[in-house]
């Protein structure tokens, strides 16, 4: 079946735009873009995007498919039998996609369950955006995640664990560098891994070809992390010069998840654990400060949403993009993390963008978005989401 989208405005997802082409999609993937006059008599399906964007679907690098956006998730999930865990894992992708996010990323989940998840996605089993997962964080005794991580102490234990999801058939690690805002009794600003416990992670997680991506709040943690050779910063929160200098260097995306914390802020008064409304409040305005100034240096934005942490919804990914663009960071840019940023961080070279041989995973929008992110941002402005050519909505 071919189908041929033309009549509107095209953003690449690269940062470029195209006025009166149109874009050809036949066998899930974009065979042909070129100058609307070039497809006359053609005798398929035509979507007609006139007055609006096709850009490519989005994409969210880093959710936590097993939690609902409870007041207190973890608790929640503890309460669960292992069927309903990944029922609840399925929904969560599936409301992802009809709101417009084609691909994600999991960065921790619970017992591996969400791999059915990912893997019945993946293969067309299920309809549902094409997902990569971290299987189990792997934190210190003590740290950030270990009521349900793979606690992991020293370079011996740390390589092993790296193993260990590797085995499990994890598409990326996730290590710890530091404390977090949603386990109790950790800091934020502390550094937790040391750098050569990190290290030699990301070199295990490297040596199998796997992307590793750290939880780093605290600059200490950061620095850690980035000379290890993280690929990826989540969060960021304490970001000082020369953690973004060092940064700029290697090459090291930052994936903000603005919406973990204005979530919380928001819902404070909604059965949100004390300790995690209070560490919030302190640490708001320096994250906000931190996603900034790595903009305006040129540092490498993923858009990434913490999806799944109090009241921060699945299916609600795309209201990232406004929340960056509230922070001052111009539509354009905020477009290319959900897009082509998002999927290089992720290895899809092939997604995230609307190039001949490219998979059409496509969004269909009113007005143009790079004049007002609301054009994304609100799902009531989404007139189509297409996944691999295959209308969503």
């Amino acid at each position: 079946m071919s189908t041929l989208f033309s009549g509107g405005r095209i953003f690449d997802g690269m940062g470029s735009t195209l006025d009166d082409h149109a874009v050809l999609v036949e066998d899930q993937k974009i065979q042909r873009i070129a100058p609307q006059t070039e497809f006359s008599g053609f005798d398929g399906e035509v979507v007609d995007i006139s007055g609006g964007t096709l850009l490519p679907g989005l994409i969210d690098c880093h959710v936590h498919l097993v939690y609902c956006g409870e007041a207190d998730p973890g608790a929640k999930v503890m309460k669960l039998k292992p069927g309903q865990i990944v029922m609840r894992a399925l929904a969560n992708a599936q409301q992802s996609l009809s709101g417009g996010t084609t691909s994600l990323r999991d960065l921790g989940g619970r017992d591996f369950l969400e791999f059915a998840v990912r893997d019945a996605c993946n293969s067309g089993e299920q309809f549902g955006p094409t997902i990569r997962a971290a299987g189990q964080i792997i934190c210190m005794t003590g740290g950030h995640g270990n009521q349900h991580g793979r606690v992991a102490d020293g370079p011996d234990e740390v390589v092993k664990a790296v193993r260990e999801q590797v085995h499990a058939g994890s598409d990326v690690i996730k290590l710890m560098a530091t404390g977090g805002v949603m386990t109790p009794g950790v800091n934020p600003e502390d550094a937790h891994y040391s750098e050569n416990e990190l290290r030699v992670g990301v070199e295990e997680g490297h040596r199998f070809h796997r992307t590793c991506a750290s939880h780093a709040q605290g600059s200490a943690g950061i620095l850690n992390a980035v000379r290890a050779g993280m690929d990826s910063i989540e969060h960021g929160i304490f970001m000082t010069d020369e953690c973004v200098e060092l940064m700029l260097s290697k090459g090291t995306y930052l994936v903000p998840t603005l919406s973990a914390l204005l979530n919380i802020l928001v819902n404070a008064d909604q059965g949100i654990p004390e300790y995690v409304v209070e560490k919030t409040e302190r640490i708001k305005d320096r994250h906000k400060e931190s996603v900034l100034m790595f903009h305006r240096a040129g540092g490498k934005i993923a858009m990434g949403t913490d999806a799944g942490t109090p009241f921060n919804l699945h299916g609600k990914n795309q209201q990232e993009l406004k929340y960056m663009v509230e922070l001052g960071i111009p539509e354009k840019d905020a477009l290319v993390s959900a897009n082509a940023n998002a999927a290089d961080l992720l290895g899809m070279p092939d997604r995230g963008r609307i190039v001949e041989g490219a998979y059409a995973d496509l969004l269909i929008v009113e007005g143009n978005p790079l004049e007002d992110i609301s054009m994304v941002s609100d799902p009531g402005n989404h007139r189509r989401v297409i996944k691999n050519g295959i209308p969503v909505s």
